[in-house]
């Protein structure tokens, strides 16, 4: 464990994720959490996540547009109302300078004291969380944060033409990574967790029975790495200072 930010100081949270439902397969009972103790959340999509799902008579621009809404209705579960997105192609993301000024951008308008996001590190364990759009994604938005949004010298045009301060967000933390530092007890939001999930129907509606029975032994193998009692549900992230 890594001592993190009292949720009783922040105000506002950005959370960064390469497509939709990365934020709810990694956080979703986390982030009920915050907004249950009156943080404010808001969600920045870099792709539509329109080359992921199970239905292949649907084109790409269908299932972007579907997609979009599934995060909106699984954002709700867990009570966020702002969802933003930047339009990049899903499965085709790059840490670039151009994503970093937009995250940037975003950190400057919506000013969090925390920003979560996927973890840039490869995580040989297990893999599925490493896919390359959330390592890039990972890197870039670290990089907007460390040190883009609070340099008023980077990317000058965004307080030249868009009036947008510097901004230091104080604490970042990663999911998805091989160095877990931090957990969060999500027992009783479990049911809030699955349900996000099931709002992503064309990425979980194949799954039945075996979503929740999958997540609860991922979650019991976190809170276990936790010291828990037996029986409960943890989220996992890897916690770092930016202040």
């Amino acid at each position: 464990m890594t001592d993190v930010l009292d949720d009783g100081e922040l105000q506002r949270i950005l959370v960064v994720m390469a497509h939709p439902d990365d934020v709810d397969f990694g956080a979703a009972g986390t982030v009920a959490g915050w907004t249950d103790r009156g943080i404010e959340v808001v969600y920045l999509m870099v792709t539509d996540g329109d080359a992921g799902g199970f239905d292949d008579g649907i084109t790409r621009a269908e299932m972007g547009a579907l997609r979009r809404e599934e995060q909106r209705a699984a954002a709700k579960c867990v009570g966020v109302s702002d969802v933003r997105w930047l339009g990049y192609p899903d499965g085709r993301v790059e840490a670039t300078l151009e994503l970093r000024r937009d995250i940037a951008r975003v950190i400057r308008q919506v000013r969090p004291d925390r920003v979560l996001m996927p973890s840039p590190e490869r995580n040989y364990e297990r893999i599925y969380p490493s896919h390359p759009d959330h390592r890039a994604v990972g890197s870039a938005a670290l990089d907007a944060v460390y040190p883009d949004a609070r340099n008023p010298y980077a990317f000058p045009e965004l307080l030249a033409a868009e009036g947008l301060d510097a901004w230091t967000a104080r604490e970042v933390w990663f999911t998805g990574g091989p160095a877990s530092n931090h957990y969060v007890d999500i027992t009783e939001r479990f049911d809030r967790k699955v349900n996000a999930l099931r709002a992503h129907a064309s990425q979980t509606g194949h799954m039945g029975d075996e979503l929740p029975e999958m997540l609860r032994g991922w979650l019991a193998g976190n809170a276990a790495a936790a010291g828990l009692p037996e029986g409960r549900l943890a989220e996992s992230f890897q916690v770092i200072d930016t202040a």
